[in-house]
């Protein structure tokens, strides 16, 4: 196992920003961390990375445990924060010796050459790390999370300030170095998540609502939606007094997209429906939902 976490901890005076969470992530396994500002996020994966010391709870990164000294864990880890660190003064290769001598790297030279390669900083290695863009400073602070090659990587919001092509192309990095490493990411762009997870830790307050893969959330968070097409153009009255029915919305003419907790019933309710006014139902099929949906549902309410 890579990373364990259990029961973990963290109280600022009153405010429990972490909340006795648990969760595992192995080796291989790309894993989405998410949940909305001040969720905790950053607060959780401060403490895998030893720059938190946690209240309660454990970790254990590597094999390496909590009680370990913290070095261990540290030459286990790449980390990006959220807030990229940088020297703005120093050339790009300049820093990446400079954090390559921090973790005692045996080939400097080859470790700088192979980050620098897949991380797309070629074009501007002889440049300040002040003159370069947002997203070029991003891929200086992932080349140097990389430098010693890490058997975890930890990345808070990897992609921020990247352009379209940008985010491509890192998210083309992550996916190669997932194959032989772990790697946890947090986003705010859940579309970047759904390309490159199989599976998503949700946090709210700092408790966790959710741990699976994708496509179970999309079926155990409890409303779903039936996407519906009838020959006739009907009033939303029709539809809204269906019992299995919580909202409708009208897409076209014809066409309504139905949330209700359970699709058996709405699909019956429909039928029959269409039987006792004379209706055509063109289309009838149950919708898929996206992580979107998924996570307002679980970080609405708690």
């Amino acid at each position: 196992m890579s990373i364990k976490v259990s029961g973990l901890q963290k109280n600022y005076g009153a405010q429990k920003a972490v909340d006795d969470i648990s969760f595992e992530i192995r080796k291989g396994e790309i894993v989405g961390f998410l949940g909305p500002n001040g969720a905790g996020k950053s607060t959780t994966m401060k403490m895998i990375t030893g720059f938190l010391e946690p209240d309660g709870g454990d970790i254990e990164v590597a094999g390496v445990k909590l009680t370990d000294p913290i070095i261990q864990r540290k030459k286990k880890i790449g980390y990006l924060p959220e807030a990229n660190p940088l020297y703005f003064d120093m050339y790009i290769r300049e820093y990446l010796e400079f954090i390559a001598g921090i973790h005692n790297v045996s080939k400097p030279g080859e470790a700088i050459d192979h980050v620098i390669s897949i991380t797309g900083l070629s074009t501007e290695k002889n440049k300040k790390i002040g003159q370069l863009s947002k997203g070029y400073k991003q891929r200086v602070g992932l080349a140097a999370a990389l430098i010693h090659d890490p058997e975890v990587l930890i990345l808070d919001e990897p992609t921020s300030g990247l352009d379209p092509n940008q985010i491509i192309e890192i998210r083309d990095v992550i996916r190669r170095l997932g194959k032989d490493k772990t790697v946890m990411f947090s986003s705010h762009i859940l579309q970047e998540v759904e390309a490159l997870c199989d599976r998503v830790i949700i946090i709210n307050k700092g408790k966790l609502v959710a741990d699976d893969k994708l496509e179970n959330l999309a079926r155990v968070t409890s409303n779903k939606q039936v996407r519906v097409s009838f020959r006739e153009a009907l009033e939303s009255a029709w539809l809204t007094r269906l019992p299995a029915v919580i909202q409708a919305d009208k897409k076209d003419t014809n066409t309504w997209l139905l949330e209700t907790t359970d699709t058996e019933q709405l699909n019956k309710q429909l039928l029959e429906l269409a039987l006792q006014h004379n209706l055509n139902i063109v289309s009838l099929q149950t919708e898929s939902r996206n992580l979107e949906e998924v996570f307002r549902e679980l970080t609405a309410n708690l």
